[in-house]
């Protein structure tokens, strides 16, 4: 199963999250599932990092990523929400797979 749990300021902004595991449809470099989720994860990170150049903690393991935003604005918040937006429909397409968690 993939986990993603997702971090809150006490102003109520998304300020990071965590994503590991793997949603176990097919062999590694095969399942669609995961596919899914880690090409939006790394575009968020991205747009993040690369796109509006904001300071972010970002480690990258096996099976896991993470990203803690060093000073959260409303621009991380925005594509955190969308990024989170997007596996909720991801969940519901592969229910059983995916699990969220906010806070």
């Amino acid at each position: 199963m993939i986990a993603a749990d997702f971090f809150k300021n006490e102003s109520d902004m998304l300020t990071g999250f965590r994503v590991s595991g793997h949603a176990g449809l097919a062999d590694l470099g095969f399942d669609v599932c995961c596919a899914s989720v880690s090409s939006a994860v790394m575009m968020a990170a991205n747009t993040i990092t690369e796109a509006f150049r904001l300071e972010a903690d970002v480690e990258v393991g096996e099976n896991e990523i993470r990203l803690d935003m060093k000073k959260p604005n409303e621009n991380a918040d925005k594509i955190l929400m969308g990024l989170l937006i997007h596996l909720y429909n991801l969940k519901d397409e592969f229910p059983g797979h995916i699990k969220l968690k906010v806070g």
